[in-house]
């Protein structure tokens, strides 16, 4: 690692800029209070850029992101475009270009926010689901023929590869070993072996071929159908997910309403080999109808900040963004609910910044 933090900004579209500006008011705090340097690039990336040039990404741009440590992405998706526009040629263009692998997203309740699971708190709702950020549906395989008639035809074709399912449960055994939960360590497989019996075959030979590997860690295995009802259920069972990055998808949005909304929850993608750019988000949308009302919650984008600095190797000032977190969302904020918080958007910063100190 350089002795300077090195930062790729995107703020994106509408509420992005807001909350990311909060997220870097945070960063400069615990960097002055922690006494480490960091730099920071603006980049203008969103959908008002492409209205103006009709280009989501410049030619170069997965090249000036690599001179980075971390990207630091607000929000995408603009009124004006056309959705899968910016999803596409942004989200999942970095994700593929800067090889962005693991999707990890920690699902923890933090104090005072409520979740619609009747009788569960914090110690019951943290667990962290680890997904494949590269293949399955998303890799754009397959077409259409005959659009529009009534004999159309559209294929979409999932893909999965030995490299890309062993790299990913790799990293979610040693993420499980490193998490050290002290109520057992535990992996759960998550898939549908019984009905996608080639590609899930796949992922269920090569999780049990690297379990052998790891014989501290108990491995589980969920259908997804379960794996939905059981999170509902009994979140408190689970300690580390690992998963397809279909299935991914669907399971982290379930988990982020119960760890309390979007207005919280906070992901990565992650490149974890030496020298890879990783990106951190707040898994919110841009909220367009919210843009410039103060209104907007950046306790998720302050918590993306944490992992970011967590996985850049800034642990001590990670841990200390996020007990600030957990001190303003239990003793200040009245609600995660955008405009029910009892301040705007810049005081909650504010409100974080100032519990580093204490």
């Amino acid at each position: 690692m350089s002795s300077v933090l090195k930062i790729a900004v995107i703020g994106g579209d509408g509420t992005g800029p807001e909350v990311t500006a909060e997220g870097m008011k945070v960063l400069d705090a615990v960097s002055r209070l922690e006494g480490f340097p960091y730099q920071s690039t603006e980049y203008d990336w969103g959908g008002d850029r492409y209205l103006k040039t009709g280009e989501v990404l410049p030619a170069d741009a997965l090249d000036q992101l690599r001179t980075y440590h971390a990207i630091f992405l607000g929000a995408v998706g603009h009124p004006g475009v056309k959705p899968g526009i910016l999803e596409k040629q942004l989200l999942l263009d970095l994700r593929f270009g800067l090889d962005q692998y693991i999707n990890l997203r920690p699902v923890k309740l933090f104090p005072g926010v409520e979740t619609p699971l009747a009788g569960k708190g914090p110690n019951d709702i943290d667990f962290v689901v680890i997904r494949e950020n590269t293949e399955d549906l998303y890799t754009g395989a397959g077409g259409v023929m005959k659009k529009g008639t009534p004999d159309e035809v559209a294929i979409q074709t999932a893909i999965y590869t030995r490299k890309g399912c062993e790299r990913c449960i790799r990293y979610a055994f040693e993420y499980c070993r490193k998490r050290n939960n002290p109520k057992g360590k535990r992996l759960t497989l998550v898939a549908k072996t019984n009905v996608l019996t080639i590609g899930h075959d796949l992922w269920m030979r090569t999780f049990q071929e690297v379990a052998t590997e790891y014989p501290d860690i108990k491995t589980d295995y969920n259908h997804v159908d379960a794996c939905c009802m059981w999170i509902v259920k009994n979140p408190e069972y689970y300690d580390v997910i690992v998963t397809t990055n279909m299935f991914g998808d669907i399971i982290t949005d379930l988990s982020g309403i119960i760890q309390g909304g979007m207005g919280v929850a906070a992901g990565g993608n992650i490149n974890p080999e030496p020298g890879g750019t990783s990106m951190f988000e707040p898994m919110g949308g841009s909220a367009p109808k919210y843009t410039g009302q103060g209104k907007i919650n950046p306790i998720a984008a302050i918590n993306a900040m944490s992992m970011l600095l967590e996985h850049s190797g800034y642990e001590s000032a990670a841990a200390r963004v996020m007990r600030a977190i957990q001190t303003v969302t239990g003793t200040k904020m009245k609600s995660q609910s955008a405009g029910k918080m009892g301040y705007t958007t810049s005081e909650v910063g504010d409100l974080v910044c100032k519990a580093l100190e204490d």
